[in-house]
């Protein structure tokens, strides 16, 4: 990147980064990016883990919103089936509860509609006795019924790698543990470039662009203070908290969207062995790089799971693991944490800093369409049209039958060639989508490849291998916590592969001594802020 001119530098690796470099690439522009720390570190690894429009929005009026992320879950299902899944979404409905049945049912029938929804996946009004059969633990004292509808679930922050391997893949420039330490401006004051210090290597580069877009989502503040004072418009922060559980302590057998005892809602979503339940939304002014959940937030959490589940007594000893996410939204005079908008706005600087905050992640890929659309405008950049809608992720060619299909033929494919276990066959096929081929491709060349080292995890030396080369992995925490979600969704099991795993990379990159007690110390920090309330 400062060896040649960009017409646009991208600071930040969340998935709103991700976007907006994949979005510009594709129009012809030479784009480079720069995260901080790792790719989705911040919000993109800490959210709820849902691509959905949000019914709550449709309550608050925010039509234009819901309509337009509402669709884009379809654009994103069609482009990385492998990482966006469709999932049933049961929202009981109680007497004196946030939503009645008559609003539940005509919203929903709204929101099908504004979305854009398939007709087969539209809602289904359930009585009481039907909502009670579909969820039998539920409280039913009160219960009248319940909305059955259709939100597609994921896994952001690989979603995020995808984008961002798309757009390394068509010619954007990637680098992570690059922080942005300054800006840089021309003689006449316009805005040029910016001081980047390499963490991996001990140095400072000066990188030059003819735009630079602040995609820093919390830090978006803090890189516009590089330019002195903030004007205008700000941030504010609110925290969301999740919580992972065993299944077996959370036996749900839907996803659910419930009320809780201050009148907001929250989801239990089921994924593999493990059910997580969230999120908070709470003003914050805390470290913005370790926001963490305290057993304040997680008591919040499990009281109003207890509420409408009685028998299952739940308590801080039956929490795995957990995570803390930052909302980088709008400020507005006079407006709650959860009464703020959640659609994204686009800031400029008087020197050309462009700076974007706020939005979903259902939202991204319009977020960078708007962004880049913006910046070719006034710059008056040659650059082509959007093509991100027609352009299939990594990972996502899945073939005609889709991923149902495709994830059927690599587990087939990986037992009966490679020998590896079905578990470990179907883990590769839902982390990478068809770039399992690549994986199974490193076992042709050598059968230790296809060793399972990661314990009570499905993991082989392949994918190791494959995450360093290809992911850009060059920590445990980023594999176990971002590139796998393991430490989230597994967290006993990745303890225990730990010094395993930490071996593998010590032989794969080469680390000495000093290095691999570096690294076992972020790795415990890792921990630390998963695990933290409960050791």
């Amino acid at each position: 990147m400062a060896e040649q001119p960009l017409d646009l530098l991208v600071i930040g690796g969340g998935i709103t980064g991700a976007g907006i470099a994949w979005d510009a690439v594709l129009r012809g522009l030479r784009v480079g990016l720069v995260e901080a720390r790792d790719f989705a570190s911040g919000t993109s690894s800490r959210s709820t883990k849902l691509i959905h429009g949000g019914l709550r929005y449709l309550a608050q009026g925010e039509i234009n919103l819901v309509r337009e992320v509402g669709r884009e879950r379809a654009i994103l299902h069609r482009l990385a089936g492998h990482v966006v899944h469709p999932t049933l979404l049961l929202l009981p409905i109680y007497r004196k509860g946030q939503y009645g049945w008559l609003g539940t049912s005509v919203g929903l029938w709204a929101y099908d509609r504004l979305a854009g929804v398939l007709k087969e996946e539209r809602r289904v009004m359930l009585n009481r006795d039907e909502t009670l059969s579909r969820e039998p633990g539920l409280l039913p004292d009160g219960l009248k019924g319940g909305g059955l509808y259709v939100e597609y679930r994921t896994d952001d922050s690989r979603l995020t790698m995808e984008v961002m391997k798309t757009a390394n893949r068509y010619g954007a420039l990637i680098a992570h543990y690059a922080k942005a330490t300054g800006l840089l401006y021309d003689g006449s004051g316009r805005l040029c470039g910016a001081r980047v210090q390499d963490e991996l290597e001990g140095r400072e580069l000066e990188i030059r662009a003819k735009a630079v877009v602040n995609a820093g989502g919390p830090w978006v503040d803090a890189v516009r203070r590089y330019e002195g004072d903030l004007t205008g418009k700000r941030l504010h922060l609110t925290k969301g908290v999740h919580l992972t559980l065993d299944h077996q302590d959370l036996p749900i057998r839907n996803s659910l969207y419930i009320g809780t005892d201050d009148g907001r809602m929250m989801f239990l979503i089921p994924r593999g062995s493990t059910t997580y339940i969230g999120t908070t939304d709470t003003s914050y002014d805390g470290s913005i790089r370790k926001p963490v959940c305290t057993r304040e937030d997680a008591e919040y959490l499990l009281r109003a799971v207890n509420a409408h589940f009685p028998g299952l007594h739940l308590g801080l000893e039956h929490v795995k693991s957990s995570w803390a996410g930052l909302r980088p939204l709008i400020h507005e005079a006079g407006k709650g944490p959860s009464e703020l908008s959640r659609k994204e706005e686009i800031f400029v600087s008087p020197s050309g800093l462009y700076s974007m905050a706020g939005g979903k992640l259902t939202g991204f890929r319009k977020m960078a369409e708007k962004i880049v659309d913006r910046v070719v405008q006034d710059l008056h950049l040659t650059a082509g049209a959007n093509r991100t809608a027609e352009t299939t992720l990594s990972g996502g060619d899945l073939g005609a039958g889709g991923f149902d299909a495709f994830r059927k033929e690599m587990v087939d494919l990986g037992c009966r060639h490679y020998q590896l276990d079905e578990a470990t066959a179907d883990a590769l096929a839902l982390k990478y989508g068809s770039n399992m081929r690549e994986i199974l491709s490193l076992i042709d060349g050598d059968l230790r490849e296809g060793e399972r080292i990661g314990g009570g995890l499905p993991v082989i030396r392949a994918e190791v291998t494959y995450s360093i080369r290809h992911e850009m992995t060059v920590s445990l925490a980023d594999f176990l916590l971002r590139r796998t979600g393991d430490l989230l969704f597994a967290a006993e099991e990745a303890l225990a592969a730990a010094p395993a795993l930490l071996a593998e990379f010590a032989a794969q990159l080469g680390w000495d001594r000093q290095e691999q007690e570096q690294q076992r110390a972020r790795w415990e920090e890792a921990v630390e802020e998963a695990r933290g309330f409960l050791q």
